[in-house]
């Protein structure tokens, strides 16, 4: 996948799949307008048909398997 990052709009735990309704972790701008979100399951699954009619892909997908901060001994 073409894969574009908008740091101004992140995908965010209130965006959800278009097709189950998991957390979405790909919005897909279609050249006609609009967009889609799907979670990376339905993203790999649909990507041979998205690639054809988006003009962008927002890929956040790497963040499934980024290791999270520590947290300080202040923070427990």
């Amino acid at each position: 996948m073409t894969t574009v990052l908008t740091p101004a709009s992140p995908l965010t735990a209130g965006d959800r799949c278009d097709r189950c309704g998991a957390q979405a972790y790909l919005r897909v701008v279609l050249i006609s307008g609009g967009e889609l979100l799907f979670c990376a399951h339905h993203g790999r699954k649909f990507e041979p048909e998205l690639k054809k009619i988006a003009a962008e892909i927002q890929d956040e997908t790497g963040r499934l398997t980024e290791t999270p901060a520590s947290t300080g001994d202040d923070e427990r």
